[in-house]
């Protein structure tokens, strides 16, 4: 589905890299030709943005579902999907699937497999998944226990040049843990690990990618030492970037007391002192990459008790507006909400999309920043509404989506 004739998006509020100005954007043959203090052309299609934002299109790095409503309803045309699928994508022919699997309306760009069947063990053939159409190799939700088996993997991906996408989270350390160890955890008698299970894992592997020369991502990072550690590595000049998702700063550990299982994720809620550090974190730009981590899980994964429960939540109707909250607490401002949702994860992706930039692919929202509304997991486009902010009131809808310069039905 092509465009089918210029669209010029004027009486708006243009949110480029370096601020928020006034202006318009015209879109032609599916990419950005033009912004700023320009008027539409004769035969333009005329979009009245009125006083809104205008937006790159939402980049989601690293979720593990594809849900085209939900996305659409978050402002999302492009996705990340982690290998962990029924069958894994460890193939070739499985990558290329994927890869093709969205569009024209949703991109979703496959990350391949660091090991056969996600199992830590064997390499998967990273090359070949590359041509496939791979723009990443991920750990999947587990880390990758065996140095030996790691080191070969950032090896293999830094030949390629390709990034990895590691689980940041000591296995051995882990296990079966619910809860991060700490007060609520031995209040509520729920299995937990120590936020040194972090830590440790995010140590050993930059040290490994410093010997390798890799890129390394690592999806989640969410404790204090953590995120000291990425602080670190990055004065020292190593290729690291770090994300999270928005319940690490919304949500501290208090918040698994009602034993409710949306609350039971990975990895676990930390106590508010971690919560407050990445908050800094991402204000400091220690943190590049705030991801939805779209799980979403049906009441046969949540509906038990809590420690029984498949961790997960359904992230992508509400990244943007729980990110949208750091900016009118005066934690980030607008340009640097979008750099952690489109252009950081685009970057990290290797395509020109993520910002409002000339010759870009015409990836474009409009958004209501202040626009009211409640979230209601009875009311998701998700396939299951397994969120954490279930009834929490929030701000900012996206009002018209664009992919490709096509109009996307919301």
């Amino acid at each position: 589905m092509k465009q089918a004739r210029p669209i010029t998006i004027t009486g708006g509020r243009l949110v480029l890299p370096d601020g928020v100005r006034e202006g318009a954007i015209r879109l032609v043959d599916g990419r950005i030709a033009a912004l700023g203090d320009i008027e539409g052309e004769e035969g333009d299609e005329i979009v009245q943005a009125r006083g809104r934002l205008i937006t790159p299109g939402l980049v989601d790095y690293g979720v593990f579902a594809v849900d085209k409503p939900a996305f659409h309803f978050g402002g999302i045309t492009r996705a990340a999907l982690m290998p962990d699928q029924s069958p894994p994508l460890d193939l070739p022919s499985r990558v290329a699937y994927i890869a093709k699997s969205g569009k024209p309306d949703l991109w979703v760009h496959p990350l391949a497999a660091a090991t056969r069947g996600l199992e830590g063990e064997s390499l998967a053939e990273a090359a070949l998944m590359r041509e496939a159409g791979a723009r990443g190799i991920a750990t999947g939700r587990r880390w990758i226990g065996d140095t030996g088996v790691m080191l070969r993997l950032l090896t293999y991906a830094a030949m390629l040049d390709l990034p990895v996408v590691a689980h940041a989270e000591d296995g051995a350390l882990a296990g079966d843990a619910v809860a991060t160890a700490g007060e609520m955890a031995t209040r509520l008698g729920l299995p937990s690990a120590p936020a040194e299970a972090e830590t440790l894992a995010i140590a050993r592997d930059l040290a490994l990618a410093e010997m390798a020369g890799a890129r390394i991502h690592f999806r989640q990072v969410t404790t204090r030492g953590g995120l000291s550690l990425i602080r670190a590595a990055k004065a020292k000049g190593l290729a690291v970037t770090a994300g999270v998702t928005p319940a690490h700063f919304m949500l501290s550990d208090l918040a698994i007391a009602t034993f409710r299982s949306f609350m039971r994720l990975s990895p676990p809620l930390r106590p508010e002192d971690d919560r407050q550090a990445v908050i800094e974190a991402i204000a400091d730009g220690t943190v590049d990459v705030v991801s939805s981590g779209h799980d979403p899980r049906g009441v046969e994964d949540k509906r038990l008790p809590f420690a029984d429960a498949e961790p997960g939540m359904a992230g992508a109707e509400t990244l943007l507006a729980m990110l949208l909250t750091l900016e009118r607490d005066g934690a980030i401002d607008m340009a640097r909400v979008f750099d952690l949702c489109a252009s950081a994860p685009a970057r990290l992706l290797g395509v020109e999309a993520g910002a409002l930039v000339e010759g870009y692919e015409a990836d474009i929202a409009i958004i209501d920043p202040d626009k009211p509304w409640i979230v209601d997991r009875r009311k998701m486009e998700a396939s299951a509404g397994n969120t954490p902010f279930d009834g929490q009131p929030t701000q900012g809808r996206v009002i018209a989506l664009f992919k490709g310069g096509v109009a996307v039905g919301l």
